[in-house]
């Protein structure tokens, strides 16, 4: 067949190209504006880690000074993350029975970052306590829609795990930042009262944070447009397979130690100086960031598969960390990074793969409300434990996160990322 010559020279060039409809005024190719928009929205993440993790970082030591006891200290913030997880159920739900995801959004974000600052003003461990809360149930809130908004660009950037490798490693760096913005913010004042100078400090990245959370909202009113095909999943509800990956990943999030835990028993062993110890913890987050482009990559190209091995890996950071010397537990450390990186990145890439459009948001909330609560309850007996036998430590937290391998198998047989690219 003769080609067509009557298609004007414009229209020949581009009718074949999938553009955005919900441009402002522009008509750019739809791979391009959905790279920008995971872009915009991990530097969007950045800034709010750098915020949230910078005042978490101090937290302990600031309610201290307000007159709580450790017995305090510890139920606070546990409690704040119990409710937390706790809160995406109702924020998922929300989200998918309105599609309201913006405002879900732009409510929780508000919501978190002014309660950073507002610790600066806290006279008493009471307030302080309302404000951890408050920050938590913000961060809850904006999690589950906007990590469904982020899956609808999946396809178009490479997959579900390049997306959200991208945005973890954001993420994570701003995560790393923060801590060592206040760590130098108390280093150049060095007195007791500075701790709201660090709080007040920290008012900088969320103002950047809101920011850039408007122009993300300006330039992309319907991310959801991003997705022309999105996955074809005949089930309206959520698939056995959600559940069975679900079991394993609380299986790893019970068997993984809570960094306060591990500084803890860093300071009781003398493994590190007292100043070390939170360049550990940049590490463990350096690791965890650039983990995370790799990761996602890597679960793109062969699946849940790429769990097996990392797993396995990860899960004897125990042993280096509570048993070796200087080395040993820089090493362990690594591992504990690592693990992170692999779970947090993997994780919701998966969970968008293998749900529903239409229940992702609902799935988010449930998933990482599952999650963190085995992380709560596996912090807890690995705490219990702590004070009777240190080999016993090691011996849960090994054979707990090499008991999630099976799950992760039969999830692996039924998600396959070529099956809906």
């Amino acid at each position: 067949m003769a080609e067509r010559t009557d298609i004007p020279e414009d229209t020949r060039d581009t009718r074949d190209r999938r553009v955005s409809p919900d441009l402002k005024g522009t008509r750019r190719p739809l791979r391009s504006r959905a790279l920008s928009f995971v872009l915009i929205v991990g530097v969007m993440s950045l800034f709010s880690d750098l915020t949230h993790e910078g005042s978490r970082s101090i937290l302990g030591p600031y309610l201290g000074l307000l007159g709580a006891s450790a017995a305090v200290v510890g139920i606070v913030t546990g409690f704040g993350e119990l409710l937390g997880y706790g809160w995406r159920l109702v924020s998922g739900r929300l989200s998918d029975r309105t599609h309201q995801f913006w405002p879900i959004i732009i409510f929780g974000y508000v919501i978190q970052m002014i309660s950073v600052p507002l610790m600066a003003l806290a006279g008493s461990w009471p307030v302080a306590a309302v404000l951890i809360m408050t920050e938590r149930m913000g961060r809850a809130t904006r999690n589950p829609p906007r990590d469904t908004l982020l899956a609808h660009a999946a396809k178009e950037v490479g997959g579900y795990g390049h997306v959200f490798g991208i945005h973890q490693a954001l993420d994570q760096f701003g995560a790393l930042a923060g801590p060592l913005v206040v760590a130098a913010v108390l280093a150049l004042h060095g007195g007791p009262g500075d701790y709201q100078v660090a709080f007040a400090t920290l008012a900088i990245p969320a103002t950047l944070t809101l920011i850039v959370l408007a122009i993300a909202r300006f330039l992309y009113p319907r991310p959801e447009d991003l997705e022309t095909t999105p996955p074809e999943i005949t089930s309206s509800g959520l698939p056995r397979v959600f559940w069975v990956y679900l079991a394993g990943a609380a299986l790893v999030a019970m068997g993984f130690a809570d960094f306060p835990l591990i500084a803890f028993h860093f300071q009781q062993a003398n493994s590190f100086p007292g100043a070390w110890v939170p360049a550990l913890y940049a590490v463990a987050m350096g690791v965890s960031g650039a983990g995370s482009l790799l990761f996602g990559r890597l679960f793109d190209r062969f699946g849940l598969r790429v769990l097996v091995p990392l797993t396995a890996v990860s899960a004897f950071f125990a042993p280096l960390v509570f048993l070796g010397g200087f080395w040993s537990a820089l090493m362990g450390m690594t591992l504990w990074g690592l693990g992170m990186g692999v779970h947090e990145s993997i994780i919701p890439a998966a969970v968008g793969l293998i749900v529903p459009a239409q229940r992702r948001a609902s799935a988010y909330g449930l998933f990482t409300a599952g999650y963190g609560i085995f992380w709560f309850l596996g912090s807890a007996i690995i705490g219990l434990l702590y004070g009777v036998s240190i080999p016993a430590v090691i011996i849960f937290s090994i054979v707990v996160e090499l008991a999630a391998i099976p799950f992760f198998l039969r999830a692996w047989r039924r998600i396959t990322p070529a099956a809906v690219a």
